[in-house]
């Protein structure tokens, strides 16, 4: 197929898309509306369960459209396409406010590792129902004694015949108390390095050794759950690659991670550019020296952004392997997101701090400010991310690691 005939075929794709949108949008409500609020996660049972319904629906229907799992293999229900699709759909979809944030983990992050080491049963069994909306899955690597050392997690997997048994807590899980599944690493041999000895597993959330608890957050939501693992017995069918290999698969997660926050999703944490440029005309704020600098500092941002999603997007329909780009893209985001809520609350003014519960949306300043800092930990915190840039991108010396080559539980009986 030549360059020009691919491109057309996603053109084509793109307006059956825009067609698509444009007739059931209205029908489910998804119009998205320059006040449209970002969905917290929830803040109680009630809300949960109508934030599930209404994302499971959504994706059911994107499903029978043909428009889930666009660049995934049709043996597991996905469309088989490129990734141009794939992003000529979020382009289009950017347009609309699509209740699917509850899926980001699942699609972006399980999904692909499965694909990439999963084996055929777990294939079979686990990537149709979830591009079908009816699995949710979250993802488990965050310790509280571990803080974003992943290879230093405490964890523990032991082998009992057929089966381990998981004892241990997790932090910081997206939507875990209302997910199905998820990946969890775990530490399954004490006796090498810290990075050596870790396993991934596909854990049942219904287990009944596994308990959740919310974590309620400072802007009202609670998107995040602490996890507890209390000897939760499950197959050893359900290991992912390697027993003693979750480093590596723990990097394609990650990998995979960071690109879909950095360079796929579109920008619908944070209002736009645009948005806000309207919000201060709407006020009477336009000629404002000082906002008008912020504004064009947000346009500029927005445009780097963009740019660098393109380049990455580009190499990988090249066939290059996703790398430290990622990492770029990811890290340029969250500084995008973070000016973003700042510019937002400097043209609500005093309206970003109080306001009347009984107006709609009347929070959305606010809440965005609150929200945004937990992007800058998601996906790998903004310090990590420059180590990576550093080491990988810009061929800096490594930072000491003394602790790489001991075996963990001595690691472990110091306190580390």
């Amino acid at each position: 197929m030549t360059i020009a005939s691919e491109g057309a075929q996603v053109e084509q794709f793109q307006e059956q898309v825009r067609n698509w949108l444009h007739d059931q949008a209205p029908r489910h409500g998804w119009i998205r509306r320059p006040d449209s609020r970002r969905q917290r996660g929830g803040a109680n049972d009630a809300e949960d369960a109508a934030l599930v319904a209404k994302a499971k629906q959504c994706q059911r229907l994107l499903f029978d459209a043909g428009f889930a799992g666009i660049s995934w293999p049709q043996e597991y229900g996905g469309r088989g396409l490129s990734l141009r699709e794939e992003i000529a759909f979020n382009i289009e979809a950017a347009s609309y406010d699509l209740p699917l944030g509850i899926y980001v983990i699942g699609l972006g992050m399980c999904g692909p590792t499965l694909l990439a080491l999963g084996t055929a049963e777990q294939k079979q069994r686990h990537i149709t129902p979830l591009l079908r909306g009816e699995e949710l899955w979250c993802q488990m690597f965050s310790e509280p004694e571990a803080g974003s050392d992943i290879a230093g997690l405490r964890m523990r997997a032991v082998r009992d015949g057929d089966s381990w048994i998981l004892n241990g807590q997790k932090i910081w899980a997206s939507g875990a108390r209302r997910c199905d599944f998820g990946l969890v690493l775990a530490r399954t041999d004490r006796n090498v390095a810290k990075h050596k000895g870790i396993t991934m597993f596909i854990v049942d959330m219904r287990n009944p050794g596994v308990t959740t608890r919310p974590i309620s957050q400072m802007d009202g939501g609670a998107h995040f759950d602490e996890v507890f693992f209390a000897d939760a017995r499950i197959p050893h069918t359900s290991v992912v690659g390697e027993v003693n290999q979750g480093w590596t698969a723990a990097t394609v997660t990650l990998a995979t991670e960071r690109l879909t926050l950095g360079a796929v999703r579109t920008l619908n944490d944070a209002p736009s550019s645009e948005t806000l440029i309207d919000r201060a005309r709407h006020l009477g704020r336009q000629k404002d020296s000082e906002l008008r600098r912020q504004l064009v500092e947000l346009w500029i941002a927005e445009r780097i952004v963009g740019l660098l999603s393109e380049r990455i997007i580009s190499g990988i329909m090249r066939g290059a392997p996703p790398g430290p780009e990622g990492s770029v893209a990811k890290l340029v985001r969250t500084d995008y997101y973070r000016l973003s809520a700042q510019v937002g609350a400097a043209i609500a003014a005093a309206a970003a701090t109080a306001w009347n519960p009984q107006t709609e949306a009347a929070d959305l300043w606010a809440q965005t400010l609150l929200f945004v800092p937990s992007l800058s930990i998601g996906g790998g915190t903004d310090e990590v991310l420059r180590n990576v840039i550093g080491e990988r991108v810009l061929g800096l010396p490594k930072e000491p690691q003394v602790d790489r080559d001991v075996p963990f539980r001595e690691l472990a009986g110091k306190g580390l």
